[in-house]
């Protein structure tokens, strides 16, 4: 047994050190009645003494595995009493207020029964959310530090999660799924991303092998809580990149309660550090609020609202791009002339009851309603200049040393979508003895949506019109030959498209705790459902059903270290959302199917103390095998599916995270992932999807100056190996296949902690604040160039193609206030 133990250790964790040490910790701050931190409180538990610091913190060890009574006591506060039931590693987070009125008393069971760690969800601290740095930050800043999550646009707040696209990921706020605009196509336009990081309370984060009660996506969950407060507070954030405002109000019955977010964001500065010079004027702005009521202890009601508005006005006028080799450095030109004006206005609104019948029993009702109106109109004519760079290194046109190409490009748009999307669910919750737990939920979706696609593109290179590459056209041979074959746009699309889309689902599991011999044991078995049909003034699709089966087990082996194994999967389905509907030319095909996915993750979760501090170390090793694929091609953010299901694939990988108190107090955290994902369309055999990202490693990092610990300093570092994507979009993949350059970027931000927890103003204009920042960030601190995508320029001489990278955002300064009342 001893060496079976050795064996699966070194497979799954390819470590050394373990530590045997049977003992736990509690450590907080304690503060007063005033929120003030109270010093020289004695804690006792047995033998074990500790007492706190000048700043109300403390720290004490104690022993595992058995009931523990700790004693808070001080010279003019009442006695504070604390009973814990802690297991080996583990450590909990106490922060009392002690009082000088009454005795508090407490007793708290803190097992390894730790729900969400047994499920395989990540938890991420909001509190680090706000502070790491980013050009998009937020929660989804957060995510893309994780091993299996890729994004190589920091633009966006749009994700990859192990060889899936940016439609294949749940996100839920307060249980109820939310969406985002359907007809932005690059990261600058996006402005906000839905979740609102001021009112977040707990975010938890699952890259696959998810239970039957997440809803039907191939990839990931992303599940928001929005918190309830219990008293008043406000925070305010201001940069250059924008600002945020939120207020939190209680009654004083403590019935009604609620929590509103205002917030404005400006991208001016990113997109003024690109190639492109431009009048940029976007406004990016919404208001969020998550309102409580207590009907009575059984019975409780809630909102959540939203209404975004983004307008993007973007007047490109030149750019300036240089490119090639050392050997042969060439230069693009552009001028431009004309605009886009783009504009997402979304409103969401979600109610839910809650009722627990009994103890034992919880209802749930939900219901929301998502509108979308979207507009994107843009005329831009773009006149270029291709050709070499003089000995000094100029590419003003006038300096240009040889011409190689002179051409126009002319970009028209005139598309606008409506939709509303309606939900109704009901979801239920029923406990028993000995650990059984059954969910179960049922769920009606009518989605309308009323969609029309005017989009053109004309090419003129060296006086002549270039064809349509996809169509068998007369060859053009200009200027050597005269044409005389018809003038066509390179590129054009036209659709107008009235469809809706009735929805079913539902879904039942059974959770269940038990014990193979001195182990601990999980699983959870269920399955979900899920009926559609697409009709319209045009089309009629026929009714569609899948049926998904899901299982996870865990098992934590009765060892001296603290371990659990984990397998989950099943079969994952996604019927299709109305963007896999429509095809390359816009139309629709109402009986797409459901994407097909068999997808097993095996994993490994090891607490263990380093240091004497607490750190995790996660191992997964997961494989997808697809079916009824429908292929797609990526343009920035923007998703073109071919919508035939006549490919399969497969995604394969491996995923490491260690993270901790590197520092002391600090969580940090290192992550690494392999990933091949290959499709095979038609049986002409297996290439690299659109998000073959092969090598992921990021870091997370915080630290304080030991001497002066109110400066902190927050790393954010992201290393992607190269996609595929650097091929013209009309592109054959199986003739052309190309890879964009490795993604790299490192943000840094340091921070003035002026108030905060540890250091309170008794006096002055300062005591008004809980908290209390100034900081920096830097965005890009090493100004790596990354292009998101690449422009192709024709020579008409030569005939050769030039790849022109698209590149992203450079180094960035940024200036930023954080403030809490």
């Amino acid at each position: 047994m001893n060496n079976f133990k050795l064996v699966i250790v070194f497979l799954f964790l390819c470590v050394g050190y373990v530590s045997s040490a049977q003992s736990a910790r509690v450590k907080g701050i304690i503060l007063d009645s005033e929120n003030h931190p109270v010093a020289d409180v004695n804690i006792t538990s047995g033998d074990k003494v500790s007492k706190s610091d000048a700043k109300g913190r403390f720290d004490i060890f104690v022993p595992s595995n058995k009931k523990v009574v700790l004693v808070f006591t001080h010279i003019s506060l009442k006695m504070m009493t604390l009973t814990v039931n802690l297991k080996p590693y583990e450590t909990f987070v106490f922060n009392p207020v002690m009082n000088n009125s009454e005795e508090q008393m407490g007793e708290v069971f803190v097992s390894s029964k730790n729900k969400k760690r047994v499920q395989g969800i990540t938890v991420i601290d909001p509190t680090t959310i706000k502070k790491i740095p980013g050009a998009n930050a937020g929660i989804e800043n957060i995510l893309k530090t994780l091993p299996g999550v890729n994004s190589n646009n920091e633009l966006s707040t749009q994700y990859a999660v192990r060889g899936g696209n940016y439609d294949e990921n749940l996100v839920y706020v307060n249980e109820v799924e939310v969406y985002r605009p359907f007809l932005i196509r690059s990261g600058q336009q996006e402005g906000l991303s839905f979740t609102n990081t001021d009112l977040v309370q707990n975010v938890d984060f699952s890259a696959g092998g998810f239970q039957a009660k997440f809803g039907d996506k191939l990839s990931s969950v992303l599940d928001i809580t929005y918190r309830k407060p219990t008293q008043f507070g406000a925070s305010l954030e201001a940069s250059f990149l924008g600002g945020s405002i939120s207020v939190d109000a209680v009654s004083k019955n403590k019935k009604w309660s609620a929590v509103t977010g205002v917030r404005y964001r400006n991208n001016s500065l990113l997109v003024n550090s690109q190639d492109t010079q431009t009048n940029y004027t976007p406004t990016f702005a919404d208001i969020q609020t998550n309102i409580n009521y207590d009907i009575s202890q059984k019975w409780q009601l809630s909102f959540l609202g939203n209404i975004s508005q983004n307008k993007y006005l973007y007047r490109p006028l030149t750019r300036e791009t240089k490119f090639g080799t050392i050997d042969q450095p060439m230069a693009l030109a552009v001028f431009y002339e004309g605009q886009e004006k783009d504009q997402y206005d979304t409103y969401f609104g979600a109610i839910k009851t809650t009722y627990k019948a009994t103890p034992t029993l919880t209802f749930k009702l939900i219901g929301s309603l998502f509108h979308t109106i979207e507009q994107e109109h843009f005329d831009i004519l773009a006149q270029y200049r291709l050709g070499n760079i003089d000995e000094e290194g100029n590419i003003n046109p006038d300096d240009v040393d040889f011409t190689r190409g002179i051409g126009t490009q002319l970009n028209h748009a005139r598309n606008d979508l409506d939709a509303l999307i309606a939900n109704i669910e009901i979801k239920g919750f029923k406990e028993w003895k000995n650990n059984n737990q059954l969910e179960f939920g049922l769920k009606y979706t009518r989605e309308s949506i009323r969609d029309r696609i005017v989009e053109w593109e004309m090419i003129d290179s060296a006086g002549f019109s270039l064809n349509p590459p996809i169509l068998n056209l007369p060859k053009n041979n200009q200027p050597y030959q005269p044409y005389t074959g018809p003038l066509l746009p390179y590129q054009n699309i036209r659709a107008t498209n009235f469809n809706d889309i009735n929805r079913f689902s539902g879904y039942a599991q059974w959770n269940n705790k038990t014990e193979l011999g001195s182990n601990q044991f999980w699983y959870t078995v269920g399955a979900r459902f899920q009926s559609w049909q697409v009709s319209g003034t045009a089309v009629e699709g026929k009714n569609q059903v899948v049926f998904s089966p899901r299982v996870q087990f865990a098992l934590k082996p009765d060892w001296n270290m603290d371990m659990i194994f984990r397998l989950s999967g099943g079969l994952y389905h996604q019927p299709p959302f109305y963007r896999e509907l429509r095809d390359l030319n816009g139309e629709v095909d109402p009986n797409v199917k459901a994407q097909q996915s068999i997808h097993f993750v095996l994993s490994n979760d090891y607490n263990f103390k380093m240091w004497n501090r607490p750190f995790k170390w996660v191992t997964e090793v997961y494989y997808k095998s697809l079916s009824d694929v429908n292929t797609y091609s990526i343009d920035n953010v923007r998703i073109r599916y071919v919508a035939d299901n006549n490919a399969k694939a497969y995604a394969q990988g491996l995923d490491f995270r260690l993270n901790g108190e590197f520092v002391p107090g600090t969580e940090s955290w290192i992550s690494f992932g392999y990933l091949k994902t290959e499709e095979n369309y038609e049986n002409k055999g297996f290439i690299a999807r659109p998000t073959d990202q092969r090598l992921k490693f990021a870091m997370l990092f915080q630290d304080y100056m030991p001497n002066i610990p109110s400066i902190k300093l927050y790393l954010n570092l992201v290393y992607n190996t190269g996609l595929p994507g650097g091929s013209p979009s009309y592109s054959d993949p199986y003739l052309y296949q190309n890879r964009l350059n490795d993604y790299r970027r490192a943000d840094v931000g340091f921070a003035k902690v002026f108030i905060d927890q540890n250091n309170i103003a008794k006096t002055g204009w300062l005591k008004t604040f809980k908290e209390l920042s100034l900081g920096l960030e830097i965005f890009n601190l090493f100004n790596n160039q990354n292009a998101i995508t690449n422009t192709w320029v024709r020579d008409a001489y030569s005939k050769n193609q030039y790849a022109i990278p698209n590149y992203m955002t450079s180094r960035v300064f940024n200036i930023k206030l954080n403030a809490r009342l």
